[in-house]
């Protein structure tokens, strides 16, 4: 293993494996820390954690657990991987975990890039863009557990961390490697050791991974990723990944907990054409709606059915009020890792799933280990085998199209 990365969240996991992937690295995702050494062909190990919204220690923990693990594969460089948007609050987890693991590794230029365009996640200026609109007034200032109201990179991560934020601006990135590497080397002279660094284009991802190249420790979303397999590839280390994708036909489920504008369009759309059922939040958390009543209807119906939980912000405000919003969050979760499990038991063979928590309420309830990556059925999303006689898609909430679950439905089903 050459490379080795830590997710915060599953689905942002399952993102940058594809991306690895498609680079033609041959990549594994796996759920938590593994308790075995890895298979020898793995060049680029993806660890998932479920350490997105923990309290700041726990998820530091887990990281450097992580990091541990993927030291002893071999790994000589190693990436932080969160979401494009930056989802975390004024404690973390982003910049208490960076600063961890770049004290771990003695890494002293700490390269912090969220973009990821593919996806119309930009950076310029040390602000995020999502689309046209800057972070905080993209639906990202509604999230029910990680509400972005800055869009300032550079701020956020300075109110996370111990230490000062630098920052290398897209007029060194337009540049190319060799301005990227001074901005780099002056801004850590200068005791800024996190550094936010401009991307637009996917071509200056791939210039940011070349200036890269000899880091210990990069941090991101997973566009930054795009051009750290050519690192690799020149010094000989890696192949191109050759394998196969075989899918699954039979039935198929999705089921998705995102309340984001894109999910609820998606829904929206789905409702039109195909069976659905709302999981109510209210019902849940009276119980008077349980994952045995979902997993009954849901396999009862024939096509495509959908479960959803998704609720305009008002609505979820009003929810996460009455019962509290850490209760509200863990008894869906455990809903949905309830449910999958009745579902897969059902006879399921594709499993859908919108959501970073719920996508890691899924995983868990399904206790899967190592995932293959397939296919891309969208930007960041690719088609998984969790185990024979099972593949699964996990998505975060935004990406995708508004006919996501259609597509994803039949990439697991592509190469039977």
């Amino acid at each position: 293993m050459r490379l080795g990365c830590i997710g915060d969240d599953f689905t942002g996991s399952s993102d940058l494996a594809n991306t690895l992937a498609k680079q033609g690295m041959r990549a594994t995702q796996y759920v938590g820390v593994p308790d075995r050494p890895a298979d020898p062909s793995v060049e680029a190990g993806v660890v998932a954690l479920k350490s997105r919204s923990l309290p700041v220690s726990e998820a530091i923990r887990l990281s450097l657990d992580a990091l541990d693990w993927l030291k002893a594969q071999g790994c000589t460089q190693f990436l932080f991987k969160y979401c494009s948007t930056f989802d975390s609050t004024d404690d973390g987890n982003i910049g208490p975990v960076a600063e961890a693991l770049a004290a771990a590794l003695e890494a002293r230029q700490v390269i912090v890039c969220p973009a990821f365009p593919a996806a119309g996640r930009t950076l310029v200026h040390g602000h995020l863009f999502v689309g046209d609109h800057l972070l905080n007034e993209s639906g990202m200032e509604n999230h029910p557990l990680t509400p972005m109201k800055d869009p300032d990179i550079r701020r956020v991560l300075a109110r996370q961390s111990k230490g000062a934020v630098g920052h290398v601006s897209y007029t060194d990135v337009h540049k190319g490697v060799d301005a990227i590497k001074a901005r780099l080397a002056s801004e850590a002279e200068a005791g800024r050791n996190l550094i936010v660094v401009d991307a637009l284009s996917d071509n200056d991802l791939m210039v940011i991974g070349a200036a890269a190249a000899d880091l210990p420790l990069i941090t991101g979303g997973s566009g930054i990723a795009m051009g750290l397999p050519a690192n690799f590839r020149a010094k000989g280390l890696i192949a191109d990944d050759s394998s196969t994708w075989h899918g699954e036909t039979g039935p198929v489920v999705a089921v998705c907990g995102s309340c984001s504008v894109m999910t609820q369009k998606q829904v929206a759309f789905h409702k039109a054409l195909h069976p659905t059922f709302e999981i109510d939040a209210e019902a849940v958390m009276t119980e008077k709606l349980t994952a045995a009543d979902v997993a009954e209807w849901c396999l009862a119906q024939t096509g495509l059915p959908l479960a959803y939980s998704s609720a305009d912000p008002a609505s979820v405000a009003a929810t996460q009020k009455r019962f509290g919003r850490d209760a509200t969050a863990a008894k869906l979760e455990s809903l949905f890792a309830e449910l999958a499990r009745l579902l897969v038991a059902g006879g399921v063979r594709r499993l859908i799933s919108a959501g970073g928590e719920t996508s890691g309420a899924v995983v868990e309830g399904l206790d899967l280990s190592d995932l293959q990556i397939g296919p891309e059925i969208a930007p960041g999303v690719p088609a998984m085998r969790a185990r024979e006689g099972l593949v699964i898609a996990l998505k975060s909430g935004n990406f995708g199209s508004e006919d996501f679950f259609v597509k994803a439905a039949a990439r697991l089903a592509e190469g039977t």
